[in-house]
């Protein structure tokens, strides 16, 4: 009988993704059963969004994995418009989870959990139902690190940490600049700083730690929480299982720009996408759109109807919106631009364009999914993050991997003009310094397939893992 493990995402695209390919690599790599709970609203619902939907479709489903909804949870009794993302993703994971214990004894108590970052609360069902629980880690190995150091600043560090002089050393790794914290770490009295307390204070609970990530892509960080004394007291046993990325996608609106590409030149396509998330503030949007303009260069850009409320403000209904780019770009861009660039609303298949040969580099918002998914297939990275642990991301991505630029912003101004966004696009593009991001990133794409292959190092830590669960079936 083969071993039967479920796996529980939180929600958000960035959180389900992954889980979700890592699921099917255990039944299709690895011979087991997975059950694949996923967390379900009765309104504003993040799991019935028009991405979601395409990722689930039964298609994309190997015969022992199953998808386990979880009954839904009333947004409305719940939330309300005040919270933030945390907050609210926090929330209805916490209402949803309140049912887990039932659902897992009705799926015939499984042989582990593996959940992502934010469904800790699970830990202490499947300590009752002594189920082994494991973390699967949307981050980069560094945040995971700095969280894991977070739980003794709190400790430590009187007042906010955004008041702090110096950049934060996390022992044995990057020091992190006070200016690039997320802003769930920055201010104490506030209901997200509580909540990333919360289940970053509780990771040293699970029985292991999956990191989707690679020997040679962290090696610092990796040697840190493997050595350091402090991260070696806190840290279970870890597995580095990545890449772990979307291997296909199904989007039959793609024919266009698809075939647009095909005409292209190989390496002379810029893709701007933000993430499932992301948007950008109006005054931003006319930059960037005359920077892509002045850097004259070839582009598909992924655009959505700009908000002066919240970088992640179609987090939850990525793929649902209403998108007309001509009510809101710039008089004349879609004009001027018209054959060097294609406009896309809302939404594209990442994937296949990334892989396309004339693909030549990613204005990215550098969250971990897509930062992987550039490296992966060899293509160099604009740094442009938005949210959440992004800016952190930005800067390790730049200063620490090499495969990434990072737009230079002035003093006190919030908004990047067009004259920079035209000069960092004209050098991944064009320049000298693109040339040597470029030989990085390909050569990390070289060592990521070595990793998954068979005896490569993060194929080899899922066989260790897996082997564990066998006797226990």
């Amino acid at each position: 009988m083969k071993p039967h493990v479920a796996v529980l995402p939180s929600l958000g695209l960035g959180h389900l993704i992954p889980l979700f390919e890592f699921s099917k690599r255990l039944v299709l790599h690895h011979g087991l059963q997975v059950s694949f709970l996923i967390i379900t609203t009765t309104t504003d619902d993040p799991s019935s969004s028009a991405a979601n939907a395409q990722l689930l479709q039964p298609s994309n489903l190997p015969s022992d994995l199953h998808l386990v909804h979880l009954p839904s949870v009333d947004v409305d009794k719940v939330t309300n418009s005040e919270m933030q993302i945390l907050t609210r993703i926090c929330t209805i994971t916490e209402e949803s989870l309140r049912s887990l214990k039932s659902v897992l004894m009705d799926i015939g108590s499984p042989k582990a959990l593996i959940v992502d970052l934010l469904s800790t609360q699970a830990f202490d069902v499947c300590r009752e139902l002594s189920i082994p629980a494991y973390s699967f880690v949307t981050t980069p190995v560094s945040f995971f690190a700095f969280s894991l150091y977070f739980v003794e600043l709190d400790r430590t560090v009187e007042g906010d940490l955004a008041d702090l002089p110096e950049p934060i050393q996390v022992p044995g790794c990057s020091p992190v600049r006070i200016e690039d914290l997320l802003d769930q770490a920055r201010i104490r009295n506030s209901d997200e700083y509580k909540w990333f307390l919360f289940h970053v204070s509780r990771w040293r609970l699970a029985d292991g730690i999956f990191f989707n990530s690679w020997e040679d892509l962290e090696t610092i960080p990796l040697k840190a929480i493997r050595e350091n004394p402090f991260f070696k007291s806190v840290t279970p046993p870890v597995y580095t299982v990545g890449p772990v990325t979307k291997q296909e996608e199904q989007d039959e609106s793609a024919a266009e720009y698809m075939s647009w590409l095909d005409e292209q030149p190989p390496n002379s396509v810029l893709f701007v996408a933000l993430g499932s998330g992301g948007t950008l503030s109006g005054e931003q949007m006319i930059e960037f759109a005359w920077g892509l303009e002045l850097s004259r260069q070839r582009f598909i850009w992924v655009v959505r109807k700009p908000t002066e409320v919240s970088s992640s403000g179609t987090f939850f209904n990525v793929g649902n919106d209403t998108n007309s780019p001509e009510e809101y770009l710039p008089e004349g861009f879609l004009e001027k631009t018209q054959g060097v660039g294609v406009v896309v609303p809302s939404w594209t298949s990442q994937v296949a364009v990334l892989r396309h040969p004339s693909t030549g580099g990613f204005i990215s918002h550098c969250g971990w999914n897509s930062t992987l998914e550039s490296i992966a297939h060899g293509v160099p990275m604009i740094a442009w993050p938005l949210y959440a642990e992004q800016k952190m991301n930005a800067t390790v991505l730049a200063e620490d991997t090499g495969v990434a630029v990072k737009p230079e912003v002035k003093a006190g101004q919030m908004v990047v003009g067009r004259v920079e966004i035209a000069r960092v696009v004209r050098m991944v593009m064009e320049g000298d310094e693109g040339d040597e991001i470029r030989r990085r990133v390909r050569e990390l794409k070289e060592t990521a397939t070595k990793a998954l292959g068979v005896s490569g190092s993060s194929y080899e830590s899922v066989c260790r893992v897996v082997e564990e669960w066998k006797p226990l079936s």
